[in-house]
């Protein structure tokens, strides 16, 4: 008779078992392929992401979308909780679009990795006249607005050809470009050429083309173990990048997942200010940078209509700080920088 109750009880608690696994609170993280944003794959694929997870009870699907503006668009949409991009394209579209965003992790900046090149001329100021091929209103075109700037032209002194990222190596494999703007590792692929002459990059605008994890600030507020897994598998992964005994093997996986080899990743590591731990992330967030370059950003974003129609300035978008002081219209926050998880770290509170 035991036997018989035990035989009926066994698959109730089984379903039971499965109801409760099915229940826990599934989350997505969008990225993209470039250089700061590779631990996101290592973590993915080495199961330190799945054990942080794990820890909080939570699953969490890390999806690798190949159009990075694309990623932004579908993050913007609602099919993502989180996605990997810069400062400005965050700005200028998720949260020009009325999606409040935080930004979980300060990850690097570019110091070098995003290029202004020529083909067949060494100087900037021969880009007069010329077509420019970038992802048209992204970071790219922030960085040859300062480029141009930087020797006395203007936009109205080249015509843009917006080209996806994607297409940007076989675009100038194909002969007809006369100027490009791109990061890595495509600007490394392209600058191989004998023809392709690199003549303004982002090492000349130190930190202001933030590479950022970002989450819908609703799902995080509401599930702040997702921040806490997110940034306890970013940090686990940074500090293996960092340890000599392991840095090879690890800088070789993400090496080959980007599509080149360990010396290839290490190139583009040179051109990019890692925060090489949680503290120093956390003293950038804290620091007057990310109020200085926000400020420029939002006005380069008002200049070319990137903030929407009822834009009255670049204020607009309200974007809050890690002091809880906020630049623009308060009432209208919606790009928020945060210290709070990455001081979690910090002080080993995960």
């Amino acid at each position: 008779m035991i036997r018989s109750a035990l035989v009926v009880l066994l698959p109730i608690v089984l379903l039971a078992a499965s109801g409760c696994a099915q229940e826990r609170p599934r989350f997505t993280l969008a990225w993209s392929i470039y250089v700061g944003w590779m631990p996101w794959e290592f973590a993915d694929a080495t199961g330190i992401l799945d054990r942080w997870a794990e820890r909080y009870g939570i699953e969490i699907d890390v999806v690798q979308v190949n159009d990075y503006i694309e990623s932004i668009n579908q993050y913007t949409a609602g099919q993502f909780d989180a996605v990997t991009a810069t400062n400005m394209d965050i700005l200028s579209i998720a949260a020009a679009s009325g999606v409040d965003t935080t930004a979980l992790i300060v990850g690097d900046y570019s110091n070098g990795n995003d290029v202004v090149m020529l083909r067949d001329a060494q100087e900037l100021a021969a880009i007069e006249g010329r077509r420019v091929h970038l992802v048209e209103l992204s970071v790219s075109h922030y960085l040859l607005a300062q480029a141009l700037e930087s020797v006395g032209l203007s936009e109205r002194d080249v015509t843009l050809v917006n080209t996806a990222d994607a297409d940007m190596v076989g675009a100038w494999a194909g002969g007809g470009v006369p100027a490009m703007v791109t990061w890595n590792p495509m600007a490394n692929e392209i600058l191989a050429a004998a023809d392709a002459h690199a003549v303004f990059d982002s090492s000349m605008t130190p930190g202001e083309i933030l590479d950022l994890t970002l989450v819908r600030t609703e799902i995080l507020e509401a599930n702040p173990d997702l921040g806490r897994a997110l940034v306890g598998a970013w940090y686990e992964t940074i500090a293996l990048m960092m340890d000599v005994q392991r840095s090879d093997e690890v800088l070789s996986h993400m090496a080959a997942a980007s599509g080149t080899d360990l010396a290839g990743y290490q190139r583009q590591l040179e051109t990019t200010r890692l925060f090489e731990s949680a503290a120093v992330a956390v003293d950038f967030v804290r620091s007057d940078a990310p109020r200085t370059t926000m400020e420029r950003v939002a006005e380069f974003s008002f200049e070319h209509d990137l903030l929407g129609s009822g834009a009255s300035g670049p204020g607009f978008v309200g974007i809050e700080f890690a002091d809880g002081s906020v630049w623009g219209n308060e009432n209208n926050v919606k790009l928020r920088f945060t210290d709070r998880f990455m001081n979690m770290a910090v002080e080993d509170a995960l």
